[in-house]
């Protein structure tokens, strides 16, 4: 049995703050999912959907159809279009679901022995967190962490940033890097030797000549201060990305993006040459 929602009740009101007020968020519990692939992508990862918002006038797509097919134990609510508009941002969403928040559990992101992390540092910009959960997933990461005072990942520039990637990749939020070190060093403790690796435009080595086959924790810094001195502190090794043109540094995102990549090749390139056996 569906639910109608035509004016701004205050079921709308609530699901409407989950858009702007981090608290709330936090307080709900859940955030707000739109777009074929994300929602897709929340189902096939298992994320705990409470509801399923779609137009109560269009006709839906195959895909919403089967979406609400096997989904049918999630409730449904049909709202008025320019209602679904305001709550969207786009007159041509189709569905918005309503997904649980997973816990902030270290534990959540796996750490083998061929692990590569990524930690972002007091973060300012949701759609940075995004982007850097975008490419933690394209160049097999196994988990972002997300310290200190920060942009909120479920900021909903964050999920859409990440086009999907936040279902398909754990994301933790944790206070401070104690918890983090904690957690790194019972993961040594157990036969993973982690590596900390931060990276800063004065690194002491270029990012090509460090070794990611090792298992990895990759630091990257607040979009305007870098890395804190705390970090800087713990890390094991600090990595510079070399340049030639006028620009003394990269954002956030893309100088992560750039490490990712160069840890994914060295990865690819040691798989094949073990492959090859000796020569």
């Amino acid at each position: 049995m569906a639910t109608r929602v035509s004016s701004r009740n205050a079921r709308f009101q609530v699901w409407q703050a989950l858009l702007s007020n981090r608290n709330k968020r936090q307080r709900a519990g859940e955030f707000l999912v739109q777009g074929v692939r994300p929602i897709s992508l929340a189902v096939e990862h298992g994320w705990t959907v409470n509801t399923l918002i779609h137009d109560a006038e269009r006709p839906l797509s195959q895909w919403a159809r089967d979406l609400l097919q096997n989904q049918q134990s999630t409730e449904r609510v049909l709202m008025a279009p320019g209602l679904l508009a305001e709550l969207t941002e786009k007159d041509e969403a189709e569905i918005l679901a309503v997904v649980a928040m997973p816990p902030d559990d270290l534990e959540r992101i796996e750490a083998g022995p061929d692990f590569l992390g990524v930690v972002f540092d007091r973060p300012t910009g949701p759609g940075n967190i995004g982007s850097i959960i975008r490419s933690a997933d394209a160049f097999g990461a196994d988990g972002l962490i997300v310290t200190g005072h920060a942009a909120d990942v479920y900021d909903p520039k964050a999920v859409r940033a990440s086009t999907g990637s936040l279902f398909a990749l754990p994301a933790v939020r944790v206070p401070s890097q104690r918890e983090v070190m904690e957690w790194v060093a019972a993961r040594r403790a157990a036969g993973v030797p982690i590596v900390v690796v931060g990276t800063d435009e004065h690194g002491a080595v270029d990012v090509y000549d460090f070794d990611f086959t090792q298992p990895t924790l990759l630091l990257v810094g607040n979009e305007t201060t870098g890395l804190s001195a705390a970090w800087k502190e713990l890390a094991d090794e600090l990595v510079r990305i070399p340049m030639t043109g006028a620009a003394s540094s990269l954002n956030a995102a893309n100088a992560a993006t750039a490490v990712l990549y160069e840890a994914s090749r060295q990865r690819g390139q040691a798989v094949k040459t073990a492959a090859a056996g000796p020569v």
